[in-house]
């Protein structure tokens, strides 16, 4: 590998690590309202890097407890791809997720996400205690609220 190459490797690793710290700030701070702007800027949702995926749905968990938020997350086309991370091979996307979808879901987009595909991923996560308690209880609640009611 001729030392061009090598620097560019180097700098795409640089550029990777940093776009996944300021991914991550963002969702550690997504619960203050001065970083909803700033979040709502950022597209980790459609990368192939996992860790991106997670610090993006782990913003949006924290910040769509803001009905505003939770708004414009699902009028963009947030849920399908909150949807998709309930199969993410990482714990914390999964635990987001779930966390996302317990506060998005409403009257006005029910439909949308209490399919019945969905709600049997959730029901897995439910009967999952053994393996991951946080996935128990995150489904359990979900259900709780959002599908024993219909």
């Amino acid at each position: 590998m001729g030392f061009h190459s090598q620097n560019a490797c180097r700098d795409l690793r640089i550029e990777r690590k940093t776009k996944e710290r300021i991914a991550a700030n963002l969702a550690n701070f997504a619960y203050d309202p001065y970083n909803y702007n700033f979040l709502r800027q950022v597209n980790c949702m459609t990368e192939s890097n996992e860790k991106l995926v997670e610090f993006g749905v782990g913003g949006i968990c924290n910040s769509c407890v803001d009905r505003e938020n939770a708004a414009v997350i699902t009028s963009c086309g947030g849920i399908p791809l909150i949807i998709q991370c309930l199969s993410s091979p990482v714990r914390n996307t999964v635990n987001y997720a779930l966390g996302a979808l317990y506060y998005i879901c409403n009257e006005s987009n029910k439909e949308e996400i209490v399919k019945p595909e969905v709600v049997d991923v959730i029901k897995r996560y439910a009967a999952a205690e053994s393996v991951s308690v946080s996935f128990s209880n995150l489904a359990n609640a979900f259900l709780d609220k959002h599908v024993s009611q219909i």
